[in-house]
């Protein structure tokens, strides 16, 4: 094992870079053939694997004195998944704290516009307001079982920052989130979130000064502090057991929705649509479906457009990679160094990705297409009207994705569209997001009360007679003469 170069990335490619894996290019299909038991594994499952490696991605390139802590990890990872006593807490956690199961909403007015039947699997609806809760309440109990008296977390989106601050508040430990200062920026609200629940929020300034920037300057805190801190992860990406660890803590999300769709139709849904940034909300959903008969669809940050170079579509033009402790997709230049990435989600402002991922890329299982932030934002703004529900800007990634895929059901057959199934993971709740809304759709004033008068428009005499028809009367003189002024208009 060696120390990371420069900004956590390696020049290593261990075959052509940026070329998809001919050779495993028929896996999936192969992996799907013949009729299973429903639920089960089977020998050739995509579900059975453990890590460290996925294909040739994934691995553990650490610095040697992180080298102990990520074995007590595993060890205890691996101890706590064999431990009865361990699932029980998680699952009585996931019920009475988490919200667990969320809920799965057939979205009758959105399914009526785009032509499909649309499901949100509402992981927004979990305490803290997205899926995060359900990694970090498993790392939290696996720190407490190592005896760790500090947790510290990277964010993006703000989101794991408020689920690790919110954990450890649970459990009574010591919190510092590291946070790229162009997010802090981005998502001030959560900061605030995070800084009552008691963490210490530190602005990252080095870099681009987001996701990726965190994430380096939270492995330099774990070196310093390891035998009393455990980096809570948030993501399916970094060295092995994290990939797999933070799968099987949100693994949750799909058995969930596998079972609530079959109970609502009857049958397995056509397809399965998640963001993906780093991808635990997109493992968490997929994992339960890898080995059914099901479309899946990863929708990465295309930011202004892949063609601009200003994106984060890691699997869509990232070449093969070393990034934060294993071998995965990122961006990066011709000498192997990261680039930037750019979207307006924070959350999907990462240049890498799981190795998870990336292997489930190369075998054909899972498409990962772009989508830019005027699709995203579009989708977000489609949702609160016809659902009344305020996605987060990443779901909303999902969402737009997602409705460009029932596009090109009803291009094939109209009516077949009609009667097929799509699953959305709904990853987190927009409030977060509100200032990036107010911006981008120019929101936040007010109409006033004078240019209600106008035709066709209820007076205020009208609307205080549908009230209370007695205080009409109360009205002001002038009153009474602007709104008969504005009727004759």
């Amino acid at each position: 094992m060696s120390e990371q170069p420069r900004d956590g990335a390696s020049t290593a490619t261990p075959q052509d870079p940026g070329a998809r894996d001919a050779g495993d290019a028929g896996l999936a299909e192969a992996f799907l053939a013949g009729d299973r038991p429903d639920g089960s594994a089977g020998a050739h499952s995509l579900r059975d694997a453990p890590g460290p490696y996925f294909g040739r991605y994934g691995g553990r390139w650490m610095a040697e004195s992180l080298i102990r802590a990520m074995d007590e990890l595993e060890e205890t990872f691996e101890k706590a998944k064999a431990d009865p006593a361990f699932a029980e807490e998680f699952q009585r956690l996931s019920r009475e704290y988490s919200n667990r199961p969320s809920l799965l909403t057939e979205a009758a007015r959105l399914s009526e516009r785009a032509g499909a039947r649309i499901f949100l699997k509402r992981e927004d609806l979990n305490h803290t307001g997205s899926h995060k809760i359900n990694n970090v309440m498993g790392q939290a109990l696996l720190a407490r079982r190592m005896g760790k008296t500090r947790l510290i977390a990277e964010t993006g989106a703000g989101q794991h920052g408020v689920a690790t601050a919110t954990a450890a508040a649970y459990f009574g430990m010591e919190c510092v989130i590291y946070m790229g200062e162009e997010d802090t920026r981005r998502q001030a609200l959560n900061v605030a979130r995070m800084q009552l629940l008691g963490a210490r929020v530190v602005a990252v300034q080095t870099g681009s000064r987001t996701l990726k920037d965190a994430i380096n300057e939270a492995l330099r805190d774990w070196v310093a502090h390891v035998d009393t801190t455990h980096y809570l992860l948030g993501t399916a990406a970094g060295a092995h057991p994290f990939p797999a660890m933070v799968r099987y803590f949100h693994d949750a999300i799909g058995t969930e929705a596998r079972a609530q769709v079959r109970e609502a139709t009857g049958a397995l849904p056509d397809a399965v649509a998640a963001c993906v940034g780093g991808g635990s909300n997109a493992i968490g959903i997929f994992h339960a479906f890898l080995d059914d008969p099901v479309d899946l669809y990863g929708f990465e940050a295309g930011g202004d457009g892949v063609e601009t170079g200003r994106h984060a579509a890691t699997i869509t033009l990232g070449r093969p990679g070393m990034l934060h402790g294993a071998m995965t997709y990122l961006m990066q230049d011709e000498d192997g160094q990261t680039i930037e990435s750019h979207s307006i989600s924070a959350g999907l402002d990462y240049p890498g990705v799981g190795p998870e991922h990336a292997h489930l890329a190369d075998i054909g299982r899972v498409s990962y297409q772009p989508v830019t932030d005027t699709e995203a934002m579009d989708a977000l703004r489609l949702l609160c009207r016809t659902e009344g529900i305020i996605p987060a800007v990443e779901s909303a990634h999902a969402l737009a994705g997602a409705l460009r895929v029932i596009e090109q059901w009803k291009a094939e057959d109209p009516e077949a569209a009609r009667e097929k199934v799509m699953v959305v993971c709904l990853s987190g709740r927009g409030d977060k997001d509100m200032d990036t809304a107010v911006r981008w759709f120019g929101l936040g004033e007010a109409e006033p009360s004078s240019q209600l008068h106008g035709a066709g428009t209820q007076t205020q005499t009208d609307a205080v007679h549908a009230a209370d028809p007695q205080a009409a009367e109360q009205l002001p003189t002038d009153q009474h003469e602007d709104t008969a002024e504005g009727m004759q208009r």
